[in-house]
């Protein structure tokens, strides 16, 4: 499984919809499972982002079509970063 870092920033409508229904975080969430994305961690933070959410998923693939489905919503924009575990890197720089 790989691991992911998403930046995600709510859009004006996506503002109003967690708003009237902050349950919404959760109903996502489960949403992606379903897409083959399963959140790890979720942070709500302070600045430029709204959320840092930490995922594990099979490919790239599995989620890069998870957040083009959240994308097309207009609810959400995300920043989405591959990261390897500083061990794994470590012992890969030794091969």
């Amino acid at each position: 499984m790989g691991v992911y870092i998403i930046l995600s920033k709510l859009t004006d409508d996506g503002a109003k919809t967690l708003k009237k229904n902050p349950e919404r975080v959760k109903e996502v969430n489960e949403e992606l499972e379903k897409m083959g994305v399963r959140v790890i961690q979720q942070y709500v933070v302070f600045g430029e982002y709204d959320f840092v959410n930490i995922v594990e998923a099979e490919s790239n693939i599995d989620v890069m079509k998870a957040m083009v489905e959240l994308a097309s919503r207009g609810t959400i924009r995300t920043i989405t970063l591959p990261a390897v575990e500083v061990e794994e890197f470590l012992s890969s720089m030794k091969s």
